[in-house]
């Protein structure tokens, strides 16, 4: 964070004097120990000291080719500075993650990299569902940088893009039969990469087996023309990641070895025998990784927009709370404190979450080298209500951050809107929101009915057993224990009404799948519902277990996970009167709690986000920046604006001054 020769607004240095705890508790908490948190900083040093990735010209004041252009020279610098630190022996894989994610990544790259899949999906693919003979020869290309991959997958049953084998020339056919078979949106496909992992639909002995990836060549790995066969090409400007160069790609009869495809669950022989995979879910394993990590984006996304409203927030002044007084920090406003506060909580939530998914995730992957599958399921719906609810929180808790900002937060300098660009797009990409949440639905219903018939449940899903038995629930009484039994309550009967809907109207003759899209906003709730509950026991359970820190900092975690718990029942309180013990009379009860949480909150807010140790240069912004300077900033922000090289442009001449002589 860049302190020094700054002189910092007085009213956040105020803020800061009076801070209960000591901001660097939070840093600790987030890295993990003193000694993570001094080998990031020097690792974020290393890449922004350096002259040849500072930016003049905004992205946004360029074009689309040069965004793409300047986003990929940028991206190949980059990855030099990484090798030379791993050759070095001072960085292992995870800089990758560093660099490339959300923390770092998006102020490298503030509209997206067009490498980012190549060591994101396109090499967790192959390590994940390749052979060893596949990984030996791929990943050494990989790796090295011989090959630029991308991943290009949609598994739906109505994917149509076909891979057919041929067992006379011992190859995979690929066919785009139609407009809507090509491949839309994998990141660096348009004009970056040279290579593929595409997910199409296999035949082989006239016989259609389900969708399986293949490695596809798709450009001369020297003049980096498409290949005879191969269309592709860019899919154009979108709200925001317009430097990852998202692609289009389409196939006519191209002709690919039998070995491009990725054998190491399902496989073909060389007569076209199919032998199936002995879990047809491990086709999802990139996914879930994938998801997994995006949870970490998000995180780093929210803090990074949290800390901009937060420290803005202090500085600016407007209005009288007492008309005798002068004008106020827009801070001390509650409704401000609550568009602000909850958002603060929910990166704590997300943390803690994400450190629990992470830990399951490095589990089950050990397991499944053992070809021990049985908590893959668990983890599959895990990671997909997770994704859609944490990106829907954050995306919708920026947009309201950048709205708590004014028309300020309306400007790129307060990079609000890049922000929100990038986290908006995860509601969509790597499953789409909704159907992720029908899929959890999916995996809950069943849970459901195998508790009614008293079989046991996997962890996240056990609380289904004490309500399949029907166990009285414990009188309201505001404590966590209670609040945790009310989320489960919520979970278990929005799960149990939208299976007795489902069963109801497939008894009245409806047939089964269609009884599940007539119950799928039920069934929609429900997942969100169980995700909420999860995500609250997960955040309860850190707090009983930590040890860490000062008392003045655990009891900042006790006031921030609460808020998180109060807040969210206060917004779905109509399914807690429903399901749970809750009564009318509990909800003013929850409403002054949650304003004096903000209250208690109010006075470390700035401490708090102080903590997340956001380099100025990471955070991009001319509203939070550490220093508090918001209108100087701002000002030097709108003169780098190429409008601003001269005093009167070109237009005046040529469109304007004509026009005004047209009308005297």
């Amino acid at each position: 964070m860049q302190k020094q020769n700054m002189t910092v607004n007085k009213d956040l240095q105020y803020e800061r004097s009076r801070c209960t705890f000591d901001p660097i508790e939070i840093t600790y908490f987030f890295d993990g120990s003193p000694e993570k948190v001094e080998q990031r900083r020097k690792q974020e040093r290393y890449f922004l000291d350096d002259p040849q990735l500072k930016q003049n010209i905004p992205l946004k004041c360029r074009s689309h080719k040069e965004v793409y252009e300047e986003s990929l020279r940028t991206a190949c610098i980059v990855l030099s500075k990484v090798k030379e630190l791993q050759l070095s022996g001072k960085a292992g894989v995870e800089l990758y993650i560093h660099t490339f994610g959300a923390r770092l990544g998006s102020a490298l790259f503030q509209d997206g990299n067009p490498l980012s899949l190549h060591y994101a999906m396109f090499i967790p693919a192959i390590m994940g569902q390749g052979t060893s003979e596949q990984q030996e020869y791929w990943l050494t290309r990989a790796v090295t940088g011989d090959i630029i991959g991308t991943y290009a997958q949609v598994i739906c049953i109505g994917l149509e893009t076909t891979a057919t084998y041929d067992p006379k020339t011992k190859e995979f056919i690929l066919n785009s039969p139609t407009l809507t078979s090509y491949k839309w949106w994998p990141g660096g496909l348009g004009h970056t990469a040279n290579h593929a992992i595409v997910v199409a639909q296999l035949y082989t002995q006239g016989e259609c087996k389900g969708v399986h990836p293949f490695i596809i060549q798709l450009r001369d790995v020297n003049t980096h023309e498409p290949l005879k066969g191969i269309i592709i090409g860019e899919i154009g400007t979108k709200l925001g990641m317009n430097g990852t160069n998202n692609g289009f790609l389409g196939f006519r009869n191209f002709r690919i070895p039998r070995e491009n495809m990725l054998m190491q669950n399902s496989k073909v022989l060389e007569d076209g025998t199919y032998i199936k995979s002995v879990n047809d879910k491990l086709t999802y394993g990139t996914m879930v990784f994938v998801r997994v990590m995006l949870l970490q984006d998000l995180l780093h996304y929210l803090m990074k927009a949290v800390t901009i409203a937060v420290r803005y927030s202090v500085v600016r002044r407007q209005g009288q709370i007492n008309s005798e007084k002068s004008e106020v920090q827009i801070i001390d406003y509650v409704m401000q404190q609550y568009k602000l506060f909850p958002h603060i909580a929910t990166c704590f939530a997300i943390k803690v979450t994400f450190t629990h998914v992470w830990n399951m995730y490095v589990i089950v992957q050990g397991q499944l080298h053992e070809d021990d599958f049985e908590k893959l399921p668990e983890l599959h719906s895990l990671t997909c209500c997770l994704k859609a609810v944490i990106s829907a929180d954050t995306a919708a808790g920026v947009e309201q951050l950048r709205l708590s900002c004014g028309g300020h937060g309306y400007m790129n300098a307060s990079n609000l809107p890049i922000i929100y660009g990038l986290a908006t797009a995860v509601c969509t990409y790597e499953g789409e929101n909704t159907v992720l949440l029908l899929q959890t639905a999916r995996y809950l219903v069943k849970s459901w009915k195998q508790a009614l018939n008293g079989q046991p449940l996997p962890e996240s899903v056990n609380y289904l057993n004490e309500a399949a038995k029907g166990i009285k629930q414990h009188p309201w009484n505001n404590d966590l224990e209670c609040f945790i039994e009310a989320y489960d309550a919520v979970a278990s009967g929005t799960i149990r009404l939208a299976t007795e809907n489902i069963d109801r109207r497939i008894h009245n003759g409806v047939p089964s799948e269609e009884a599940w899209n007539q119950t799928s906003i039920e069934l929609s709730d429900c997942a969100v519902a169980h995700c909420r509950a999860f995500i609250v026991k997960t955040i309860v359970k850190t707090i009983k277990q930590s040890t860490l820190g000062s008392d003045e900092f655990r009891e900042v975690l006790l006031q921030l996970n609460e808020l998180y718990i109060v807040y969210w029942i206060l917004r779905n309180y109509g399914a807690f009167l429903q399901f749970s013990s809750m009564k009318k009379e509990d909800v003013q009860v929850l409403q002054s709690r949650l304003e004096y949480l903000l209250m208690k909150i109010r006075r470390n807010a700035v401490g708090i986000v102080d903590g997340f140790d956001i380099d100025d240069d990471i955070l991009c912004s001319a509203l939070g920046a550490y220093d508090g300077n918001v209108y100087e900033r701002l000002f030097q922000e709108a003169m780098k604006s190429p409008l601003n090289n001269e005093t009167v442009n070109i237009s005046f001449k040529k469109y304007l001054k004509p026009f005004i002589k047209s009308n005297l």
